[in-house]
């Protein structure tokens, strides 16, 4: 196998790793799902990620072989507080984990100012309860549940340095064992390792009579992925660096899930940071060797792991169908797409798919003024590949609406404001012109440097660019957006939002 790799220059839309020869490429989601967690029930894999105040929250991602994945749900409506009315960069859902215990599915996920909280369901792709908080803490995070042979159950988690002052260290909690409440005996400090700063995420395995702590150290961007390991649960634990950048330009390689399959094989699901892209999923082979998951490959014979550029395919026993992420609406559903969310906790009526038929209607909501970037009310999408383009058809009956792109606290717009086309930048005007009647088409286009270009046309015939460009930057953890929105009266109407390669330019039905 070929193990050359190839920069992302002229990457098109859409970003598909399965090759279709038995192989996949890296990474295996090029869109923002941070801090990945995924478990293998049967021959399905499910898959969750961070969400921060997006909402609907909790992403479910649901795959048959660890390359090929599609969104099937979201574990949580809106984020529950009620402070999460308004959008709080960097605070909400931070990095979940997903597990399946007494014939039900568990996700648990930390506020880092609220504390921990937990939901379950019966099926991932269905209803899940209403999240309960299991412990209020500031400062808590990462938190991961264990169930160990004698029907005793634990919680593990790190510190958000920025609450709690730590974060260097891991520490485990008695539990009852229906994730209720957390019992009162004291906690364990299992690891305190100031050599891995901001040593967090960890995941909890029971293999082969050993206790595995898998949990990234370094911090974001440039960490890599450490395995502690002991004979008793509460330590003490020896460790090992199984994977980091070495050779590779994947920086950071680390926080996600070490999985099995069936045939023996295993595999780890982990992000990297891609800047205004986000924190995309990688997938890499694993070796045991010595009692040690040995992560990628060892290309620089160091004995720690390397990501791969590209591999073969899990083998699992039914291959899946090649599919990506959920992208592209024509809005013929009577409800948004799972691809969908909005900026902060939201209400059902601020937007609706059946009052025109094959149209997203989108009533007028308050917004945040100069700052767009905190106003609840955007609907918006993750960057799906590094170059793409965006087109939307829409009528407008209000004042103001149109196409954005968010990202770092820093926004850029291109909206129908009272018959003129205006763009604007962090909130200053930089371009207006006059808008024609009826139906108008709005454009973005962005470049493998994340440098976005807006553009705008009547319903048919050419589109005129906007300068000047945008460059998207990321923030809050999160990588850049892009969507729709409509402000001050009235409602507009969307007839569709159609992605295509950053070269082919093809919106056709």
């Amino acid at each position: 196998m070929n193990h050359e790799w190839t920069d992302n220059e002229g990457m098109d839309y859409p970003w598909v790793s399965d090759q279709g020869d038995g192989t996949f490429r890296n990474p295996v989601l090029q869109a923002d799902y941070s801090d990945p967690d995924v478990i293998r029930h049967g021959d399905d894999f499910w898959m969750v990620a961070s969400s921060f105040t997006a909402t609907p929250g909790l992403p479910i991602l649901h795959s048959r072989d660890l390359v090929n994945w599609t969104i099937v749900n979201h574990a949580i409506k809106n984020v529950p507080h009620p402070r999460y009315r308004e959008v709080q960069p960097g605070c909400g859902v931070w990095a979940p984990a997903i597990r399946f215990h007494d014939k039900k599915f568990w996700i648990f996920f930390p506020m880092p100012d609220e504390g921990i909280y937990v939901t379950c369901a019966d099926d991932p792709a269905g209803e899940w309860s209403e999240p309960w908080c299991l412990a209020e803490a500031k400062g808590w995070i990462d938190p991961c549940p264990f169930w160990d042979d004698d029907g005793t159950a634990w919680l593990f988690h790190a510190y958000a340095n920025s609450r709690a002052g730590i974060k260097d260290r891991i520490h485990m909690r008695p539990m009852k064992p229906d994730c209720s409440s957390l019992l009162p005996e004291e906690c364990h400090e299992l690891i305190y390792a100031p050599h891995h700063p901001y040593l967090e995420g960890p995941k909890v395995h029971k293999i082969n009579s050993w206790y595995y702590i898998m949990a990234p150290g370094g911090g974001v961007p440039q960490g890599w992925q450490v395995a502690f390991r002991s004979r008793n649960l509460k330590g003490p634990y020896e460790e090992k660096v199984v994977l980091e950048k070495g050779s590779t330009p994947i920086n950071g390689p680390h926080q996600g899930a070490l999985v099995d399959l069936p045939n023996g094989e295993w595999w780890f699901m982990h992000f990297q940071d891609s800047g205004p892209y986000g924190r995309l999923a990688h997938l890499q082979p694993v070796q045991w060797e010595d009692g040690w998951p040995l992560m990628g490959v060892d290309f620089d014979g160091n004995g720690i792991g390397e990501p791969v550029p590209a591999w073969r395919n899990p083998g699992v026993v039914v291959p899946g169908i090649v599919t990506v992420p959920q992208t592209s609406d024509e809005f013929t559903s009577p409800k948004l797409g799972l691809q969908w969310q909005w900026q902060a906790n939201h209400e059902e009526t601020w937007c609706s798919l059946i009052a025109r038929p094959g149209w997203l209607r989108m009533y007028a909501q308050p917004s945040a003024g100069a700052d767009l970037g905190r106003t609840p009310a955007l609907l918006m999408q993750k960057f799906p590949a590094r170059t793409f383009s965006v087109e939307t058809l829409f009528e407008c009956s209000g004042e103001t609406a149109g196409l954005a792109i968010v990202g770092g606290g820093e926004h850029v717009s291109l909206a129908l404001v009272a018959g003129r086309f205006v763009l604007q930048i962090n909130g200053h005007i930089h371009c207006t012109m006059p808008a024609p009647n009826g139906p108008v088409r709005l454009r973005v286009t962005v470049d493998n440097n994340a440098t976005c270009t807006f553009s705008h046309a009547a319903a048919t015939g050419a589109f005129t660019n906007i300068a000047p460009a945008f460059q998207a930057r990321h923030g809050g953890w999160m990588g850049a957006k892009v969507g729709l929105f409509c402000f001050s009266n009235g409602h507009a109407d969307f007839a569709y939002f159609r992605f295509a390669s950053g070269t082919e330019r093809n919106f056709g039905r």
